[in-house]
């Protein structure tokens, strides 16, 4: 897997308590890494860091990325030879509360560790890891290609879209000549699995609400999105860090990793299809505003063909998999109660794994 790669390897998470975070540490430790996280706090109640009792497992630091000297320090004692850069604030709904925090932490953040990285001298690889939202929205029907331009009407995407600008201008004006940091940019969306409890998401509402026994409020049922699980682009994110290891000449260019076109469902199917398994009666899944104004948004979606053709990275499940593995975690979680909510997370990764390598996907050969 990732040919080997990680293996004895020491890999840097920023970001690493964090719903995607916690999901690439735990896969990371399964490939055999020496893993370090660096975080600002835990970021959710519950926690999926927690749950996992990952600070145990892992060289932990409580940090801001903000921070440039500690971030620095941090950096030159772990000698990492992997990084992948998730913090930021991800949170749409808080982008508009609190613009300067998302924008220096997105943004200030992003520039902070590419500035300790330019002078950084042990061969590495960088993940930078941004979103969907960082292109120009333009309100149509297909995807988005790595070349169409950035941008963002509101405050979350504009800074996802400056960060875009900033890892740029910094790639062309400093990891040049040889220099041995490699980097590239992942772009990702619409993600979903066990173990987020970040505010706002419609998934988390719901199992939310079905653990207290009451129906969840959704107020666009036929809004549809190209749900992907978690682990999907996690994988994209791995691959392109193991080929961008011995391949110089993807140094600098960014990927979208987005699920097969067959993942667009309504919100409305998507719970239906994830309380399976919680023994819920009809009235006790979801109810709907009658007569609000929400704005739905139009399909965001993303192209991938040119993951597909340079990386040979392709997604790996299908939708009904997808949320019959949210529903097996949230239940193993709320009903089930398990003792190891880390054994059975390392379960879903190693199944997610077998599925991948009985398709022939690319990643999983050694």
């Amino acid at each position: 897997m990732f040919k080997n790669n990680y293996r004895d390897k020491k890999v840097l998470i920023t970001g690493h308590t964090g719903f995607k975070g916690t999901w690439l540490t735990t896969w990371l430790l399964e490939c055999g890494a020496n893993v370090v996280g660096i975080s600002k706090d835990i970021p959710t109640n519950p926690s999926m860091f927690e749950a996992l009792a990952l600070n145990s497992k892992i060289k932990h630091y409580i940090n801001d990325v903000r921070e440039f000297q500690k971030l620095k320090s941090i950096i030159e004692t772990e000698q990492p030879d992997y990084i992948f850069h998730l913090a930021a604030q991800a949170i749409v709904s808080e982008s508009k509360v609190d613009p300067i925090q998302t924008i220096s932490s997105n943004v200030i953040g992003t520039m902070n560790l590419l500035e300790v990285l330019r002078d950084y001298s042990k061969e590495c690889v960088a993940i930078f890891i941004t979103s969907d939202k960082c292109y120009k929205n333009v309100e149509w029907v297909w995807g988005y290609r790595e070349t169409d331009p950035l941008g963002g009407k509101d405050i979350y995407s504009g800074s996802k879209a400056a960060a875009e600008l900033v890892i740029n201008s910094y790639i062309n004006t400093f990891f040049i000549q040889n220099h041995p940091v490699k980097i590239g940019i992942g772009r990702a969306g619409n993600v979903i699995g066990g173990g987020d409890w970040a505010k706002d998401r419609i998934i988390v509402d719901a199992i939310l609400a079905w653990s207290k026994n009451e129906a969840v409020t959704i107020r666009a049922p036929k809004s549809t999105r190209p749900w992907q699980h978690v682990l999907e682009p996690l994988s994209g994110y791995l691959h392109l860090a193991s080929i961008l290891k011995s391949n110089s000449e993807l140094h600098g260019e960014a990927y979208n990793f987005g699920p097969s076109t067959g993942q667009n469902k309504s919100v409305k199917e998507l719970i239906i299809d994830i309380s399976k398994g919680w023994n819920l009666s009809n009235n006790k899944i979801y109810k709907i505003i009658e007569n609000n104004h929400f704005n739905e948004s139009r399909l965001l979606k993303l192209n991938c063909d040119k993951a597909l053709h340079d990386l040979n990275w392709e997604s790996n499940l299908k939708y009904e998999e997808t949320a019959k593995k949210i529903s097996e975690w949230y239940r193993e979680f709320y009903i089930i109660k398990s003792n190891s909510m880390f054994d059975f997370t390392v379960n879903q990764i190693n199944n997610y794994c077998q599925l991948a390598s009985s398709r022939n996907i690319i990643w999983t050969k050694s």
